[in-house]
């Protein structure tokens, strides 16, 4: 796990090679195993793999533009009313998405769509449930582009990390780590 953590990176720029079928399902089946509050598993997700859908949602926001380059995406939504935690429910599902992705050698990039401007009239949120249909009940936490990385990012070594920012029994006590 620490391997796959390490090496996964916000991907934004894609080859132009479709996301096998299967892979698709690991991701899908990784994002419904994914851990809720009080198991309620309400979560649903939308699979986009065709093009002119992900780029239809490209202008959904400031820093949504690589979903025209991406093979795939997945929509995270909630209804509130089920859970008073689907915030951060769908974190984790997002989190579970991208470390599935990086095991299956595909870039990923999270896109927030939650409490996001499409423009000054409208949400982003709003602006994708009208490009996908989603009833307004459910919320939309965020899109996770998917596809086959046409980037080549480096990643994190250990000497990246902030040690600094763990502490142990009291804060500012600090913890020392195995490696020290």
């Amino acid at each position: 796990m620490l391997n796959i953590l390490y090496r996964r990176r916000s991907i934004r720029r894609y080859r132009d090679t479709e996301v096998e079928p299967e892979k698709i399902d690991q991701l899908v089946q990784a994002a419904l195993l994914s851990p809720s509050s009080r198991g309620l598993r309400h979560l649903e997700f939308m699979v986009l793999d065709d093009r002119k859908v992900l780029a239809q949602l490209a202008p959904a926001k400031q820093g949504a533009e690589h979903l025209k380059g991406s093979a795939a995406a997945i929509v995270i939504l909630a209804d509130p009313a089920v859970s008073d935690v689907w915030v951060e429910d769908a974190s984790i599902a997002a989190t579970i998405i991208h470390l599935t992705a990086e095991s299956l050698g595909l870039g990923s990039c999270w896109i927030q769509i939650r409490e996001r401007k499409h423009s000054e009239a409208e949400t982003a949120e709003q602006y994708v449930q009208k490009v996908l249909g989603i009833p307004s009940h459910l919320r939309v936490e965020t899109i996770i582009s998917l596809g086959y990385p046409s980037e080549n990012k480096q990643p994190h070594t250990y000497n990246d990390l902030d040690f600094n920012k763990v502490h142990r029994n009291q804060y500012g006590e600090k913890y020392l780590f195995s490696r020290e």
